[in-house]
């Protein structure tokens, strides 16, 4: 079990970026201890600016620092599955081409998939699952019917360096993602809990909705451009896992929050 979370913000919206992306991040650390990482990219810009360790989010959480004039966001806390953190490629936000993003969940067919695309694993020792939803979003040319070729549990995010200012949210089967729009934003995370984390430290008010299993939404400058559905592929079984991995890590970065906020 991971946890992902991330935003989209108008060039106008006043958030604090960095405050914004330790309240996300705070938000979801209980799901994961094992690897953390954000990834940034500002208005009009292609190339993503990609961070990420191997320790727990408390690790990171004082360290994060999002240029003012960033507009999307990707931060991830990570349970592994498949792909052992030792390798830093396996960590998210992950890699496939153009294509960089986070995912929650398990996809059983990743190698079967990964077959066909000559830049899969291209880092020594890649061997994460998470890369095949990489690969099928960046060949699919927008259309979500792409992400039915998938099969497992499934929450991710992710930005194309295609595509400037536009940031993908999915959900599958068997992950929650939580969307929350503002004035001039829109957020996600994979609880209502980091939503609400951010509504409290960045001041601001939002619309809460869990996303339906088979929804993909698109963002742009703040925006819910569209959202479109999707058939996900349901043949499949998982052992159920519990939603809170590393309580340690939720209590130790709520309280540092706190005191960053304060000092502040």
């Amino acid at each position: 079990m991971c946890g992902i979370a991330g935003y989209s913000l108008s060039e106008a919206s006043s958030v604090d970026r960095t405050l914004a992306a330790q309240a996300l991040l705070a938000g979801i650390a209980e799901r994961g201890g094992d690897a953390v990482g954000y990834a940034y990219r500002a208005c009009d810009e292609q190339a993503a600016s990609v961070h990420k360790q191997r320790s727990g989010a408390s690790k990171l959480l004082e360290r994060i620092a999002v240029p003012a004039e960033a507009t999307q966001l990707l931060v991830h806390v990570r349970d592994y599955t498949k792909g052992h953190p030792s390798i830093g490629a396996n960590n998210h936000p992950v890699r496939h081409g153009s294509v960089v993003g986070i995912h929650n969940g398990i996809i059983f067919n990743d190698d079967e998939l990964l077959a066909g695309y000559a830049c899969a694993r291209r880092e020594r020792g890649m061997s994460v699952d998470s890369e095949a939803i990489f690969a099928v979003a960046a060949h699919a040319d927008g259309d979500p019917r792409a992400l039915e070729r998938l099969r497992g549990s499934m929450a991710a995010a992710w930005l194309d360096e295609r595509r400037p200012n536009v940031v993908s949210i999915a959900r599958g089967v068997g992950r929650p993602v939580w969307v929350g729009t503002g004035k001039a934003e829109t957020f996600f995370a994979s609880t209502r809990l980091a939503l609400e984390v951010v509504e409290h430290y960045a001041g601001l008010r939002l619309r809460k909705t869990e996303l339906a299993e088979g929804t993909l939404v698109v963002a742009e400058h703040g925006r819910q451009e569209r959202r479109e559905r999707f058939r996900p592929d349901r043949a499949f079984e998982e052992e159920p896992l519990p939603s809170v991995r590393a309580p340690q890590e939720g209590a130790s970065c709520l309280a540092r929050l706190a005191t960053l906020a304060a000092a502040a």
